[in-house]
């Protein structure tokens, strides 16, 4: 890999991109639980929630996609390999419930964990790091995850 010459040294940015690895590790359980219950959700609403199951897996496919590319951005290399993903993952997989009743707080629970994590690593990133593009970086996340928990939450009431 080319020298990284941005202005961060190379042991934050090591620290950074694990971080981020992490992240992208957490980002993988919630796509697939997302997709999962997209196949499988049933019930009277099956249309409507298929329907947001989708847009929301697309939009984490494209989170997915920035993150590796930022882990890149700052020299490193971004994981893909699911044995290592499933390793670095804070998000677990639990048996995949086919009514919405179970789903919804499920994947709201787990967007709140990446919420909070975000949180405290968008000044982690800033403060410890040096890092402002990255922490930047993040907020944008962060504002994703939260509009799509309101929408989970919402449908619910």
């Amino acid at each position: 890999m080319a020298k990284v010459n941005i202005g961060i040294t190379e042991k934050n940015r090591q620290a950074v991109a694990a971080i981020l690895n992490q992240i992208l590790a957490d980002e993988h359980i919630l796509y697939n639980k997302t997709r999962s219950y997209h196949w499988n959700v049933e019930g009277s609403s099956f249309m409507e929630l298929h329907k947001l199951y989708e847009e929301q897996y697309t939009a984490l496919a494209e989170i997915i996609d920035e993150i590796a590319e930022r882990i890149r951005t700052v020299g490193h290399y971004a994981e893909g390999r699911l044995v290592e993903l499933l390793k670095l993952a804070t998000l677990k997989e639990p048996q995949v419930p086919t009514g919405y009743k179970q789903q919804i707080p499920n994947l709201d629970a787990d967007h709140e964990k990446i919420i909070i994590n975000l949180r405290k690593q968008i000044t982690e990133f800033d403060e410890k790091y040096k890092d402002i593009g990255s922490s930047d970086f993040l907020t944008g996340l962060l504002k994703q995850h939260e509009k799509m928990a309101w929408m989970l939450r919402s449908y619910v009431g």
